[in-house]
């Protein structure tokens, strides 16, 4: 597996080693060995999976402490534009996005640290996206940021016309008015 950082700490891709020949491919999409060794100790104890159709956004969704989560996501069907957003407070990239496409066919990981709001946007007809949870889901800690926040500079890759929200992700604050005691600090989300 080889590892590629992105400007925001905590945030990043993971290209597995794809084995391919005439019967199709092979590759370990997740070995908590290589996973520790590349990225540091983290115990993933969900796995979630989601099938979603074209122009619908998830996000940006995160878990107040103490039950905040780190992810590692995939895309096994279609295309994702998947976004992550720093919100630990004290964090020189704090506010700041990443994005990467995640496909049937690039086969990459993104991995995102504790402190960060996460949401995709599908590309394709269809999308099967799978992800691995530190932690279990409390719906009385999950929290979101508006995928409208300007502020954020997040380009999702379709037009606003197409955009399909649920009605909990049409209803999330801007990142600046999210309450304060729901974002990290950024020296607790560090390490793993």
């Amino acid at each position: 597996m080889e590892i590629v950082e992105t400007k925001l700490q905590g945030a990043l891709i993971l290209k597995p080693r794809v084995f391919q020949d005439s019967r199709g491919y092979f590759f370990e999409s997740f070995s908590q060995r290589e996973f520790d060794a590349a990225v540091g100790p983290v115990r993933f104890v969900q796995d979630n999976e989601s099938l979603s159709r074209r122009g619908v956004i998830r996000g940006l969704h995160y878990q107040r402490p103490p039950y905040s989560q780190a992810k590692l996501v995939r895309c096994v069907r279609g295309a994702v534009l998947d976004v992550a957003v720093d919100i630990r407070h004290g964090s020189p990239t704090f506010g700041k996005s990443v994005a990467v496409e995640l496909t049937e066919d690039n086969h990459l990981e993104f991995y995102i640290a504790k402190g960060f709001a996460h949401g995709y946007a599908v590309l394709s007809d269809e999308a099967v996206f799978q992800y691995k949870c530190d932690e279990f889901y409390h719906p009385e800690a999950e929290a979101g940021i508006s995928i409208a926040d300007a502020s954020l500079d997040i380009d999702w890759g379709i037009s606003l016309e197409e955009v399909i929200l649920s009605e909990k992700d049409m209803h999330h604050p801007l990142l600046a008015d999210a309450p304060r005691d729901f974002i990290f600090q950024h020296q607790d989300t560090l390490r793993p």
